[in-house]
């Protein structure tokens, strides 16, 4: 009886659907729902959360912080982007999430940051860590590109190159623009590149 009862709970977990799992993120996949955020206190003293950008269409999140030179050498590109596709009017939103909370990474050094650059994006501040953690974020940059359902349709880097004058490939100008159309994302997942995300431990 014992050895029928447990090939028949074989057999159930079997068939049961296995939740498949990005290919570089191990936490989420293409297709799945953006988690929510809020209350997140912004370098220009506003709070945002996810349902801040519902008036757009597609809304693209970097997870990215002031200490990591990755990510200082990706801001340039993504204030050219910011410009180029997520302007006042635009249907694409951007918003930059700092999840770090090393000394470099606190909000009045965010503030400095962004006062510096002239950062023409909402940057926030996540001291709990959850929103990154829940998109299984692990450098910085990494970006997540939602469509107006809010599902993940790309998760990764920019481009193929962290030198600017090497990109041949900018996935996410493809991401954005396949989102706006309406159409699958050739290129959906790429393996993000820069430092470590310092989670902390609970």
């Amino acid at each position: 009886m014992r050895t029928l009862l447990a090939a028949a709970v074989a057999v159930i977990l079997a068939a049961a659907p296995v939740q498949a799992q990005g290919k570089f993120n191990k936490k989420v996949k293409i297709g799945d729902p953006c988690p929510t955020f809020s209350n997140l206190p912004g370098t220009d003293d506003k709070t945002y959360g996810l349902e801040s950008f519902k008036d757009k269409d597609v809304l693209v999140i970097c997870i990215t912080c002031n200490h990591c030179p990755v990510a200082v050498a990706y801001e340039d590109r993504i204030i050219q982007f910011v410009k180029k596709h997520a302007g006042e009017g635009s249907k694409v939103g951007f918003v930059a999430i700092n999840v770090n909370n090393l000394p470099a990474d606190k909000l009045d050094k965010m503030k400095e940051r962004a006062k510096s650059k002239g950062f023409n994006f909402p940057y926030l501040y996540d001291e709990s860590q959850k929103i990154a953690s829940a998109l299984g974020a692990t450098v910085t940059p990494e970006f997540f590109v939602l469509n107006k359902e809010r599902k993940i349709v790309y998760m990764g880097a920019m481009d193929d190159n962290n030198n600017a004058a090497n990109v041949k490939v900018n996935y996410l100008e493809a991401a954005v623009k396949a989102a706006l159309e309406g159409s699958e994302v050739k290129t959906a997942e790429t393996r993000a590149r820069g430092c470590g995300i310092k989670y902390e431990k609970n």
